[in-house]
């Protein structure tokens, strides 16, 4: 069984975080005794340091009592670091990839990775791309954009040229949303979380993007977020106005199905949904491991999906 979407945190990271505790706003605090401490960077988007986010020797071993085989780490989205100074940004990325790739390196036949990368410069984050893949990584995990600069947007071109050329899985995750109407009941994360992917991956699509940079494997995180269930919508758009068709080739049904999509839905009939619309090829099993909302194990074992991602 394959897992395509889980997280983990080096040692070394974590190192890094408690030298540079007071420059990042780092903080752990403990809620209750039955828990974990939670890690809190910048005041955002704490979460619960979970003995399997860190420890190597457990992750592995948590893996292997879940019959999965074969993991592609990302690096977790809180440690983007997007909102710091860019050599903030830059350092703790290099740390992290290095970190990894040491890792994939001990554990070759378990284990593949996604960089991080600093998304805040653009040439920096190309450079680091390129670093980490000649490192053995296969691509890099990303956010949806920086704050109000959508991915399409000129600044970021430097980063999609390398991700181009190097024929780079770029894995698409979002960040805790920060819309005022959903700071209640969870749900910058039930809703907000796949909100920003289906946003991110509309403006992909609706571009023209993935005809200008055909070689990169764009995976999006839960499913797609709403997209794959509205994309009716955008091709009645298509067929009514041209501001939508003069950018495209084809209908955006046809573009959607060039993307990636884990399968990290919790319902079956939303995954056999997805599937018939994409293609069994383009969905690859996921967990979201360790966080709290995931799917343990990977609710299904697609080796179509992974083959075509992974190019093996």
């Amino acid at each position: 069984m394959f897992d395509m979407h889980t997280h983990f945190i080096p040692p070394e990271v974590l190192l890094w975080l408690k030298d540079n505790k007071d420059l990042v706003q780092a903080r752990w605090e403990k809620k209750s005794p039955d828990q974990a401490d939670f890690l809190t960077v910048n005041n955002k988007w704490g979460f619960e340091l979970k003995e399997s986010f860190i420890n190597p020797k457990l992750y592995l071993q948590e893996q292997e009592n879940a019959g999965v085989s074969h993991s592609l780490i990302s690096p977790i989205p809180q440690l983007f670091m997007y909102d710091f100074p860019e050599y903030i940004t830059s350092e703790l990325s290099t740390v992290y990839n290095r970190s990894l790739a040491d890792l994939i390196h001990d554990n070759s036949k378990r284990l593949s990775a996604l960089a991080t990368i600093p998304l805040n410069n653009p040439v920096n984050a190309a450079n680091e791309l390129k670093h980490a893949m000649n490192l053995g990584l296969n691509g890099a995990i990303i956010g949806p954009g920086l704050s109000n600069v959508m991915l399409t947007d000129d600044l970021f071109t430097p980063f999609w040229e390398e991700a181009n050329y190097q024929k780079a899985i770029i894995f698409i995750h979002p960040l805790l949303c920060e819309d005022p109407r959903l700071q209640k009941r969870m749900m910058p994360n039930l809703i907000g979380v796949p909100w920003e992917t289906t946003i991110c991956a509309a403006d992909l699509l609706l571009s023209g993007f993935l005809d200008k940079y055909p070689s990169v494997k764009i995976l999006l995180a839960h499913g797609g977020g709403f997209l794959p269930y509205q994309i009716g919508r955008l091709n009645k758009g298509y067929e009514k106005w041209t501001g939508v068709s003069n950018s495209l080739q084809a209908p955006p049904e046809d573009y959607l199905r060039r993307f990636w999509f884990d399968n990290v839905l919790w319902n079956n009939s939303s995954l056999n949904f997805l599937i018939e619309t994409v293609g069994y090829d383009r969905v690859v099993p996921g967990s979201d491991f360790p966080f709290d909302l995931c799917t343990w194990p990977p609710i299904t074992n697609n080796e179509s999906g992974v083959k075509s991602l992974l190019s093996i």
